[in-house]
């Protein structure tokens, strides 16, 4: 026995698509983004300079980090 009557069978097989994978931003790309993200409008130029130094200082450590052995 159904509870539901009413429903009619075009609503029975209708599914969410599955969501794809965010793709990783890398190189000059997650730069780029890390750069505009942090660009923000309430803030002055000096936080601004503030801000860029401490990515720019963040991104050097990282590269730093990474040793490519071919």
């Amino acid at each position: 026995m159904y509870l539901c009557t009413e429903i009619s069978l075009k609503y029975v097989f209708v599914m969410a698509r599955p969501i794809r994978e965010t793709p990783v931003l890398k190189g000059e790309d997650a730069f780029n983004f890390e750069m505009r993200r942090l660009e923000v409008e309430h803030m002055s130029k000096e936080q601004r300079a503030e801000n860029l130094k401490r990515v720019e200082e963040g991104y050097a450590r990282a590269k730093s980090y990474i040793n490519f052995h071919w």
